[in-house]
């Protein structure tokens, strides 16, 4: 335990189911002396003795002493009705998600405690504002959103209401740090930070596949291996389970009155009607057995083909990164054809931005049949696996050519059905996109966004880090054309993205 004083000495959790445990543990680690209640009997006392077990694991691992053990365990304390929170400076309530269960419990808190006593709920969906509303002192009312498992997932949002006074934010901000984790502000709106910033991954991975460009685990294996995701989305659906997350993707799409960005899948809603929720259930996206991901293997190039029975390549000029792609078939030592023009039997590779091959095949006056598309947004050499896609007019025979083609050197080849923007080009660009639109709404800093997706959603970058790494231009680039491509509000670029787009500035630069 740390010699400084903690911000709040005495701190109450309402509700002592998994988050509510995490919470305490952290806090009594603090320091401060916490209240443990619950409405259902003795749960409060098999949370005490949960915590006491954790902390003896932990003393076996030589993580902590003994001696700060007992002191941690002496912390904990029992209340056995709400009056016995009185004497709190602090009351988390961590309950079921209903927001009238959670106005009820607030103003009996709201007679109860002191008025110095900060209220704080930990709800991931509801508005804070709302539930702040039964209270007659709605200024000391804040969010304060964990994630499970509270004492891993080291970030916070703490959130104001459209009443809360500003010093309640600092004092929580202040004991954030103090209990070892990391806060991020966030205005109250539909999913904070990191709910909201999460919506471009699943929803545009479900889009992509009810388009059969591919299917589940494709889209799992190029995100994973081309952009560094440690889950693809399906993988991440089934470990959350859609009886959570489908209601999350409604819950946030009608708060934003239907916003197109944010629109679910009827993929989802059908699997959670048919009960296939997941891992917990054994059947998901995947199939599960023993607890274990059942996988089909990996589709191989049907000929093995070497540089030397390949069809020459002609690259098309405006293909991205083609400098870097012209070096890679050089060092595959295939021919490359350097006309102005590919001849009668070359294979003619594109590497558009957000447009479908089709499209670029037709504008560019390429034989459709010969025309088969690689995706570089993301540097070839940053991942490890390539994406390559036909149109509906391509040859077999290119098609497989193509496949051995990028396969040459061993790396994993992905083919796919035509779409604009591929895989990775579609679910980044939105992800960025959304967070730009955070950032235009001033829900939070771009500093804390990034912070806060990287702890909180684990992805490799944070998505303006990442939008600034790849090129705002391409990502705008990508977004428009998809928007041309599919006619849909979806892909309209936000403001934030399109001027910073246009100005090669990064997305990290705020406005004065």
């Amino acid at each position: 335990m740390s010699d400084v004083q903690p911000e709040f000495k005495k701190v109450a959790l309402v509700g002592t189911g998994a988050m509510g445990m995490g919470i305490a543990q952290i806090c009594a680690q603090s320091g401060s002396v916490v209240y443990l209640f619950d409405t259902r009997p003795g749960a409060a006392e098999e949370a005490r003795k949960a915590l006491k077990d954790q902390w003896s694991r932990l003393v076996q691992k030589s993580k902590i002493t003994q001696e700060q053990l007992n002191a941690y365990h002496e912390c904990l304390l029992i209340a056995n009705a709400l009056e016995d929170l009185s004497a709190a400076d602090l009351v988390i309530e961590a309950i079921v998600e209903r927001i009238e269960i959670k106005k009820e419990l607030f103003s009996k808190l709201e007679s109860i405690v002191s008025d110095q006593c900060v209220l704080v709920t930990n709800t991931s969906s509801l508005s804070v504002t709302a539930i702040a509303a039964c209270l007659k002192t709605p200024a000391r009312f804040a969010g304060y959103h964990f994630f499970n498992p509270v004492p891993l997932m080291r970030v916070v949002e703490v959130i104001a209401g459209l009443k809360t006074q500003g010093q309640v934010c600092e004092r929580l901000t202040s004991y954030s740090r103090q209990i070892g984790h990391t806060p991020v502000r966030a205005l109250d709106t539909p999913g904070f930070i990191v709910n909201h910033a999460g919506r471009g991954y699943g929803t545009e991975a479900l889009r992509i596949v009810s388009e059969s460009i591919c299917d589940f685990a494709t889209v799992d294996k190029v995100l994973k291996d081309q952009a560094g995701f440690k889950l693809g989305p399906f993988e991440l659906m089934d470990l959350t389970a859609l009886d959570v997350s489908h209601p999350v993707m409604e819950s946030i799409y009608q708060q934003y009155y239907e916003e197109a960005r944010y629109r679910p899948s009827y993929i989802t809603a059908q699997r959670l009607a048919a009960g296939v929720l997941g891992k917990k259930v054994g059947e998901g996206f995947y199939k599960y057995e023993n607890n274990v991901q059942q996988t089909s293997p990996e589709p191989l190039p049907l000929k093995t083909l070497n540089a030397q029975n390949l069809p020459p390549v002609w690259v098309s000029a405006r293909a991205a990164r083609r400098a870097s792609l012209l070096q890679m078939l050089k060092d595959f030592g295939v021919t490359i054809e350097t006309s102005a023009a590919p001849s009668n039997e070359a294979l003619c590779i594109v590497a558009p931005l957000g447009l479908d091959v089709t499209t670029v095949a037709i504008l560019e006056r390429l034989d459709p049949a010969r025309t088969v598309g690689i995706d570089l947004l993301i540097p070839d050499e940053s991942t490890k696996r390539r994406v390559i896609a036909t149109n509906p007019a391509t040859r077999d025979d290119m098609r497989e050519s193509a496949h051995a083609l990028f396969a040459l050197d061993g790396k994993s080849v992905s083919v796919i059905r035509d779409s604009g923007g591929f895989v990775t080009q579609r679910v980044i660009a939105n992800i960025v996109n959304i967070a730009c639109d955070m950032c235009q709404q001033s829900i939070c800093t771009p500093e804390d966004l990034d912070t806060a997706v990287t702890l909180g959603l684990g992805y490799p970058l944070g998505p303006l880090k990442w939008g600034d790494l790849l090129g705002p231009d391409n990502i705008l680039e990508t977004l428009l054309n998809l928007q041309t491509v599919y006619g849909d509000q979806r892909y309209r670029p936000s403001p934030w993205l399109r001027r910073r787009g246009a100005l090669g500035i990064s997305l990290m630069q705020r406005e004065h």
